[in-house]
């Protein structure tokens, strides 16, 4: 309010009289006149001298409106900024995203969604592990599994199928398990995200479901560094589909126990809880989900 009535303020000053500035606002020289008084009492001080004839400024008045032009310029050109964010693509975004998810498919797109729109940078912070969407400042988060913070805004993605394989020398070495209940006597490269083990790992469908408790030397809370050792014929391992489809193609890994495909894992978009979403976020939000729900990992 206090803003606004020094608007009125120089408004009146401009027009030379209450009435004047009331018609350029809408409003009555009785409002008009009640405002300026209660900017005075804010103030403390007479701003106008006030006759039948004529509005004078006095000392004060004269200082207040010097300051308030380049008050009031400050604040709209703050108003333009932050409304530029919202409205068009330009600005900061804050991705999290899990660990080979982000170094493959969404840094590819990011960099694509940079190249049009130049006025846009992105953050992109990788884990496998649990993040603080709102604490952390992020705009959007990718991950895998059941969302815990009820909070959150969540855009599904679709169910994503996850793979057991392993590299062709681990193969020769220790062999190929025909049935899950062998990975018991593998070496199982295992997820680690944040205090849980991802070392239960499931078989089947939920009716006939298999269960199997896996161990093994290698243990990381990063997918792309489990994924690395799986590579390079450390053991087995437990990971999406979109993650090592190319491997998949290539014959760098091979997927076993097809006949005993693992569940598929929700894939989700989180959001913070605010209603409002810059257009920029938006965007990007809207060609990754493009993205990662046409892609095929078979």
């Amino acid at each position: 309010m206090l803003l606004d009535n020094i608007a009125l303020f120089l408004q009146i000053v401009e027009k030379g009289s209450l009435a004047a500035a009331g018609r350029e606002v809408g409003l009555s020289a009785t409002t008009v006149s009640e405002r300026l008084v209660a900017l005075e009492s804010h103030f403390g001080v007479v701003l106008l001298n006030r006759t039948t004839r004529a509005l004078n400024l006095t000392e004060e008045g004269r200082t207040l409106v010097e300051g308030a032009k380049q008050v009031l310029g400050e604040v709209h050109d703050l108003e333009s900024r932050i409304r530029l964010g919202a409205e068009m693509l330009s600005g900061t975004i804050r991705v999290s995203a899990p660990s080979d998810l982000g170094r493959t498919l969404v840094s590819a797109e990011m960099h694509r969604f940079l190249a049009a729109h130049p006025a846009i940078s992105i953050e992109l912070l990788l884990s496998d592990g649990y993040v603080d969407v709102v604490g952390q400042g992020f705009d959007i988060a990718l991950r895998f599994g059941p969302v815990t913070d009820s909070s959150l805004r969540v855009r599904p993605l679709g169910l994503k199928q996850r793979v057991v394989c392993a590299a062709p020398s681990y193969l020769e070495a220790r062999g190929v398990p025909a049935q899950p209940e062998d990975l018991k006597s593998h070496n199982c490269l295992v997820m680690r995200f944040g205090a849980s083990l991802d070392n239960v790992w499931r078989f089947g469908a939920a009716a006939t479901q298999q269960v199997v408790t896996v161990r093994g030397d290698r243990v990381a809370n990063d997918g792309a560094l489990v994924r690395q050792w799986c590579l390079a014929g450390h053991g087995v391992m437990l990971k999406s589909a979109l993650d090592v489809a190319a491997d998949l193609r290539s014959g760098a890994l091979v997927q076993l126990l097809v006949d005993h495909a693992p569940p598929p894992t929700p894939l989700q978009m989180l959001f913070p809880p605010s209603r409002a979403q810059p257009k920029r976020v938006r965007a990007l939000a809207d060609r990754l989900a493009l993205a990662l729900q046409a892609i095929k990992a078979d």
